[in-house]
């Protein structure tokens, strides 16, 4: 399953970030979906936000966007994962000039919970 992209999300950097794509994956008996987002400034030759600047983006993003996502597509998972790329990368695939930045949560009632993989 592939969203659509979304309009620009806030988040606690103030970085522009859209939603590229929303992926459903299975990796051994959990359902995985895959929150990918397209965020410029994390680009490491013209990029004016670090990682840790953008941390509080990966918990505002899983929370805001993809707790609400699951809900409207009445989705589950076991993990969630936002991931922040400075421009477009197909799954799965490597370019050494993209910046990429990941992180998982679980899903909880209270919201998501990050997970130290």
């Amino acid at each position: 399953m592939v969203a659509t992209p979304a309009l620009a999300q806030d988040v606690p950097s103030g970085q522009p970030v859209t939603l590229s794509e929303v992926l459903v994956d299975a990796v051994g008996t959990e359902n995985w979906l895959r929150f990918r987002f397209v965020a410029p400034e994390i680009a490491r030759e013209s990029g004016t936000v670090s990682y840790v600047e953008a941390e509080g983006d990966f918990q505002a993003l899983c929370d805001a966007v993809a707790l609400p996502y699951m809900d409207d597509f009445d989705l589950t998972a076991d993990i969630v994962i936002i991931s922040l790329m400075d421009r477009p990368v197909p799954f799965g695939t490597t370019e050494p000039v993209a910046t990429q930045f990941f992180e998982a949560f679980r899903p909880g009632p209270d919201g998501c919970v990050w997970e130290a993989f």
